[in-house]
């Protein structure tokens, strides 16, 4: 059984990925591009740390766009990212050989997260699967699985390297002439998984 997990390189995403693939699912990564910049390469970097395969899905740049246009017009992110996230799931669950879509969303999550309508209206939509491995996870659970499997690279989402929706969305902004630090939350932390903790860890079973 395949499936096609959303994937940023992040703690959360890169879990999920590993619990799918303890669970018997055969994991393809996919990140998602608007094609403005080429930071999905730190995902496919982990990816190859990690063992898994991985593949990169360009989405319209008229997407972002629109979530920068909601971003500034409500002065912060979310539900920028929220519409960029949904456009995401859409996009891979439209693919024709795609039969379960996944990402790494979590209990604790605000957005983006598909409540349970979304989540069936995607399923009833496209005809797939969509799998929440971290769904029953809250944060201690998720750090302690985290440290225990992962080495993370944690700092201030201006300065990480990573491949997550933000980044495009953050040089958006900036090619519009807008400090995202007007929008974005100042100091705000994310994480990049830089490799397994134990060399005797596999991706796979």
């Amino acid at each position: 059984m395949k499936v096609h997990h959303l994937y940023s390189g992040g703690k959360d995403s890169s879990l999920a990925a590993w619990i799918l693939s303890q669970l018997g699912y055969e994991v393809e990564l996919v990140t998602v591009t608007f094609g403005l910049l080429d930071n999905w390469r730190y995902a496919r970097e982990t990816a190859e740390r990690l063992g898994f395969k991985h593949r990169v899905l360009e989405l319209p740049v008229e997407i972002l766009k629109k979530a920068g246009e909601m971003a500034i017009s409500d002065g912060h992110p979310n539900n920028a990212i929220q519409f960029i996230h949904e456009r995401a799931l859409e996009a891979l669950a439209s693919m024709p050989e795609v039969e379960r879509v996944s990402d790494g969303t979590r209990r604790d999550d605000r957005v983006p997260l598909l409540d349970l309508p979304k989540a069936r209206s995607l399923e009833d939509r496209f005809g797939v699967a969509y799998i929440r491995p971290l769904l029953g996870f809250g944060y201690k659970t998720i750090r302690e699985l985290v440290e225990r499997l992962f080495v993370v690279e944690i700092r201030e989402s201006e300065k990480l390297e990573k491949a997550d929706y933000e980044v495009e969305l953050r040089h958006l902004l900036r090619e519009k002439g807008i400090d995202p630090l007007e929008i974005f939350p100042k100091r705000h932390y994310q994480s990049r998984v830089l490799g397994w903790r134990e060399k005797e860890i596999k991706a796979q079973g």
